[in-house]
This record gives structure tokens, C-alpha cells and sequence, in this order.
């Protein structure tokens, strides 16, 4: 019976996130309140857009823009062909061209990286490595009552795996996401052949450090930085839940791209 609710439980887990991927631009539009904009609105954010795609080799996403004065961007999508990039109201006024175009080739990147994929087999990988750690410990709970005091060291090392489990599978996505976000940023300055526009893009958008109206745990890894703005507390422990790298670090790599 236990391993019944098991394959039942991870076969859910497959289906509700390969739904969430099928309909990701949709879902993560609707939360962030991103509204698609014509040529005529936003003539230059569209030539951008439309130049980087041809570089990149890609189709031009759609374009959206989030009334925000919190400078950011994300891109969403299932695939190349269904990609959206949108930018937040309050990223338009403070960037130059120059580092404009250095955080749309970074969104391209993640559409030309498939990493929308990437992150949904991360999130499939981490909710199944979590029901099982739930079913181990309910079998082992379960299993030593039964079989009497002899088991205790059998509930202690299921106890503990079943502790860890999550928390390592949390661990390795949030890394996955960092990696990402670095590899999206080289990737984006070779687009450009400018890592510096980037790089004072970064600057910009962490100077700024105010948290977004509908920031949520739930996309903050679409981002180009953390929605829910810098946190003050940069320690060892605090790195490994972050899903994006520091960006003093991001800034130092890209500007190391130009010796």
C-alpha cells in the first residue's frame, strides 16, 4: 500500500510541474502583473529585443513591461518559440542603452540556454527526492513499532535521511540556479561583445536594492536579481539559499571577460 501512495504521489508530482512548464509564461505574467507592449509603446526596448534575437539566432520573444519603480527582468517560456522577456518600468529609467541591451541578451541567454526546462526538471527532481524522504520516514517510524526496541538504529539513520533529503535536494537547485544565472551572464556579454554593459547594469539594479510589489519565492529564480531586493547578511550559510550569485562577484567575473 505505502509504495502504491508513493508511485501515485510522485506520478502527481510529474504532472503538476510539467503543467506548471507547460503554462509558465501564463502563470508567471499573471503573478508579476507584466503587460505585453506594442512596437509603438516601447519602440526602442522592441529594436533591442529584436536585434539581440537575430544575433543570438532566436526568435523574438514577446515583450512585457512590469509597472515597477524596483529595477529588474526575467524571461519565461516552454521553449524558444514560446519565450517572453519582460523588464520592470523602474529598470527602463535607469539604464543607458548600452546596459539595456547587456540585461536583454542575459534574458536571451536563459531562453537560448533552455533553462526554463532546467529549472523544471530541478523542481520534478526536488518535490520526488522530498515524497520519498516522507515516505521513508513514515515506514521507518512505522517499521520500528513493530519490529520492538531492536530497530532503534534503523529509525535514527531514516530519521536523519529523511531530514536531509530535502534539504540537500533544496540545496542542488538552488545551485543549479546560480550556475545558470552565470552561465546567462557570459553568455550575454559574448552576445554583446560589451561585458561592461552588464556589469554597470548589475551595479545599477543592486545599488537600487528596494524589494519588488509582487516579489514571490515562487519566480524569484527568473530573475536577473533578487526581486525581494539585498539582504545585509552575506554569510557562508546565507550564500547556500541564495538563487543568485553575489553580485559583486557577477560584476568582477564580466568585467574580467574584457582583460
Amino acid at each position: 500500500d505505502s509504495q502504491i501512495i508513493l508511485y501515485v504521489a510522485i506520478g502527481v508530482s510529474i504532472i503538476v510541474n510539467m503543467w506548471a512548464y507547460w503554462f509558465s509564461d501564463k502563470t508567471v505574467l499573471s503573478m508579476t502583473g507584466a503587460k505585453e507592449v506594442s512596437y509603438s509603446d516601447a519602440p526602442e526596448l522592441h529594436r533591442i529585443v529584436e536585434n539581440l534575437s537575430i544575433s543570438a539566432g532566436l526568435p523574438k520573444p514577446k515583450v512585457f513591461i512590469v509597472k515597477d519603480s524596483s529595477p529588474n527582468a526575467f524571461a519565461t517560456g516552454r521553449n524558444k518559440d514560446n519565450a517572453v522577456v519582460a523588464v520592470t518600468s523602474g529598470l527602463l529609467e535607469i539604464l543607458d542603452k548600452n546596459e539595456l541591451e547587456g540585461v536583454i541578451a542575459h534574458e536571451l541567454a536563459h531562453i537560448g540556454n533552455n533553462d526554463m526546462f532546467v529549472s523544471t526538471v530541478a523542481v520534478i527532481l526536488v518535490g520526488m527526492v522530498t515524497m520519498v524522504s516522507d515516505m521513508l520516514l513514515r515506514s521507518t517510524i512505522f517499521g520500528s513499532r513493530s519490529e520492538g526496541k531492536g530497530n532503534s538504529i534503523a529509525l535514527i539513520v531514516g530519521l536523519i535521511l529523511a531530514l536531509l533529503m530535502p534539504l540537500v535536494a533544496s540545496l542542488l537547485r538552488l545551485s543549479i540556479s546560480r550556475k545558470r544565472e552565470l552561465l546567462a551572464d557570459a553568455t550575454g556579454a559574448m552576445l554583446t561583445r560589451y561585458p561592461e554593459g552588464l556589469a554597470s547594469a548589475l551595479e545599477k539594479i543592486h545599488s537600487h536594492g528596494r524589494k519588488m510589489k509582487s516579489a514571490n519565492h515562487a519566480t524569484a529564480h527568473l530573475f536577473i536579481a533578487n526581486p525581494f531586493g539585498l539582504k545585509k547578511s552575506k554569510t557562508y550559510v546565507n550564500r547556500l539559499f541564495m538563487t543568485h550569485p553575489p553580485a559583486k562577484m557577477r560584476v568582477e567575473i564580466l568585467r574580467g571577460m574584457d582583460k
